[in-house]
């Protein structure tokens, strides 16, 4: 095998920590000795050892004169854990095999320096674009400090995610669904808006598959929904999240009643239209070391954030199902020719179940 081919390796051994790692990164490591791989290990869980550590810790031999792949550059800081360049140069690892470097500054490129003044041969850019495609999330969000954010929408052929009634059950078929929810298992974070609880009344949790629930958000400029919804009453993991108005923290009774039910109420500024400006919203979820977040509707939410330009990438299911009419996808948004319209590049499209699921980025 090939530096490549470990750090495939390295990629694959990484995403065992999707879902339990954020805010930090993905990060998977294999250490090679005598063309064998005697360790191997990930970042299992936020506040727990690296995925270095885990790597040295596995091994049944001795690391000395080893050569050591992951897929992203070590860190060379204190944080919750110590520096994992110290443990490598401790125990003598001849040559370290980076995928990417660390887009976080108090990492970035330190961590290679600190290996080559100890003499470790250090190799740096082994299919770099798959390992930062790998940690899209973290990086994101360690430099803007708002989570990455995925449009998801199910709609029929011609563009429509629910009849004239509101109706949406089900547009998408089984499979989708079940896509959708390992989805949201690896995102931090859900949002819809107030409309979509009062249409749906969904639970925004996972359910067709093993996995992580989500933290759930409503945007709820008004405090306007009442309680009795399902979102509410299933709170038991105490992860849901308002976000309001600012103008509301008078609302004494309201925001009182929804704290009793363990609702976390985060306020953001509202924009000319009197809806919750968008950037102060993702802003206060940046606060909460929530790294990445699927906005799954109704069409005004997802029309926002197209016209707020605060938007990574768009994950459409598409069913072979015409309506004809109904309510669309993405609504007005004041484009006035197909010149100027938002242009996307297509990353892959398949077939799921009945329908055709494609990914889209800026």
């Amino acid at each position: 095998m090939n530096d490549e081919s470990y750090i495939k390796l390295a990629i694959e051994v990484a995403k065992k920590g999707q879902g339990n790692v954020s805010p930090n990164p993905l990060v998977g490591c294999v250490i090679i000795k005598n063309d064998k791989i005697i360790g191997a290990g990930y970042h299992e869980k936020y506040g727990e050892n690296h995925a270095e550590i885990n790597a040295i810790e596995s091994s049944k031999e001795s690391v000395e004169g080893a050569t050591l792949f992951v897929n992203l550059e070590p860190c060379s800081h204190f944080g919750k854990t110590p520096p994992c360049v110290d443990k490598i140069i401790e125990k003598k690892i001849k040559r370290v095999v980076i995928g990417t470097l660390d887009m976080n500054p108090i990492v970035s490129g330190n961590g290679i320096k600190r290996l080559k003044a100890a003499g470790v041969d250090v190799k740096v850019g082994i299919l770099e674009k798959e390992c930062a495609d790998l940690n899209k999330f973290f990086f994101k969000y360690i430099t803007k400090k708002i989570p990455y954010v995925t449009l998801k929408a199910a709609q029929t052929l011609d563009g429509k995610i629910a009849d004239k009634s509101g109706n949406s059950k089900w547009i998408s078929s089984t499979v989708s669904r079940k896509i959708v929810h390992q989805m949201r298992s690896r995102y931090d974070a859900i949002m819809v808006g107030s409309g979509t609880i009062e249409k749906d009344n969904p639970r925004l949790t996972v359910r067709y598959i093993e996995g992580r629930n989500p933290k759930r958000i409503i945007l709820d400029t008004n405090l306007k929904l009442k309680i009795n919804h399902k979102i509410f009453h299933n709170n038991t993991d105490g992860n849901l999240i308002v976000i309001t108005s600012d103008n509301n923290r008078k609302k004494q009774s309201k925001i009182a009643k929804l704290r009793s039910l363990g609702v976390q109420i985060l306020f953001a500024d509202e924009n000319k239209k009197g809806l919750i400006d968008l950037r102060s919203a993702l802003i206060e979820i940046g606060k909460l070391n929530i790294s990445s977040l699927i906005v799954e509707g109704g069409s005004i939410l997802l029309s926002n954030f197209i016209k707020s330009n605060l938007y990574d990438d768009v994950t459409l299911f598409i069913a072979p199902k015409i309506l004809g009419s109904g309510i669309d996808s993405f609504g007005d948004l004041g484009i006035k020719s197909i010149q100027k319209s938002n242009r996307l590049k297509i990353d892959s499209l398949e077939k799921v179940g009945d329908d055709i699921m494609v990914q889209l980025s800026k």
